[in-house]
């Protein structure tokens, strides 16, 4: 046998094993997404038209033991601008969201305006239809439950609907968030800040990513001049790994919620932000961001800021009135 002869034998025999080896990877691949899929279990619940809200204790709406991910939620009723949800995962005490109704859907000043609405929430009925879209995972069991406010009647009708599924992974921008990745509310509520004032709206330590934040603001200077909404100069400042300079998110207040010239367009609603109120004569305005497409992501803790106003290098933004902010921001951590 000639040296070419032996060359092309073990060429071919090389060929061989290697068409045989990759045939052997793609099945094993094959058979990972098949078991991934046969995973996937749908689960959910539904209430119709029950008197089961009450004032001081929490009515329980949803349970489920195992791991998966929250993926609807619907509620209907006369009330829900009175009514606070709270979602308990993984066998917590204190719920790692606790909202209210509307607040939770990107609504301050309990506005009823509707219909509006997006892929991830809306207010269709105006004081009934409210829903979101929002990804809770959990990992061994997640418990839901619903409470009236002081100002709720009791014995009012109340309908809603949850939905999920088992083993479903949180991804965004392709990225999939780990396993033990979980879904925070972080809020502040009725805070009075003076010109120019910057306060924390959330100070998070270890690893995650900004989901969403939502923003309820009153000037509290009324002498009709558009000075009084100069609050929104705003900007809106991310300190991340304990830097002690930030990562700026917006040029405004205003701009952060991708508004202009102190939103004098009045209301919008879309994927990545909206104005859900705004009365000009009241100095109020609010609206939510979202950041599934947008993702700001951190590392060794994260302190999101706001200012009553801004200066920048000296220089003050007109002349910003005292201002009550109540704040959401939404983060998963891991």
């Amino acid at each position: 046998m000639t040296l070419k002869l032996r060359l092309k034998i073990v060429t071919s025999l090389i060929l061989i094993i290697g068409a045989v080896s990759c045939t052997q990877k793609v099945k094993v691949v094959k058979n990972d997404t098949t078991h991934s899929m046969d995973s996937l279990k749908t689960f959910g619940t539904m209430g119709k038209e029950l008197k089961v809200l009450k004032k001081g204790s929490e009515t329980e709406l949803f349970s489920y033991q195992g791991k998966g991910c929250i993926t609807h939620m619907w509620f209907g009723g006369q009330e829900l601008k009175h009514i606070d949800i709270k979602i308990y995962v993984d066998g917590e005490v204190q719920p790692s969201i606790d909202m209210e109704m509307y607040l939770g859907h990107g609504i301050g000043f309990k506005d009823d305006f509707s219909p509006w609405g997006t892929e991830r929430m809306g207010n269709i009925g105006g004081e009934s239809g409210i829903y979101n879209t929002y990804k809770v995972p959990f990992g061994t069991n997640i418990r839901i439950t619903a409470q009236l406010t002081a100002e709720g009647k009791e014995l009012e009708n109340f309908w809603w609907i949850f939905r999920g599924t088992e083993n479903l992974p949180v991804e965004f921008n392709g990225v999939k968030l780990p396993d033990n990745a979980r879904l925070k509310l972080h809020k502040l509520e009725k805070h009075k800040a003076q010109p120019l004032e910057e306060f924390s709206m959330c100070d998070i330590d270890g690893s995650g990513m900004l989901y969403q934040v939502t923003m309820e603001a009153k000037g509290l200077r009324k002498t009709n001049h558009w000075k009084d909404l100069s609050f929104m100069e705003s900007c809106i400042r991310a300190y991340i790994g304990g830097k002690k300079e930030p990562l700026f998110l917006s040029s405004g207040l205003e701009d952060y919620f991708l508004g202009t010239y102190y939103f004098n367009k009045g209301r919008y609603t879309n994927m990545l932000a909206g104005l859900t109120h705004f009365d000009k004569e009241e100095n109020e305005f609010s609206g939510y961001r979202l950041h599934e497409n947008d993702p700001v992501f951190f590392q060794n803790g994260m302190r999101l800021t706001n200012r009553c106003g801004e200066e920048i290098d000296g220089k003050i933004f007109h002349d910003p009135p005292a201002t009550e902010y109540t704040t959401y921001v939404w983060t998963y951590e891991w």
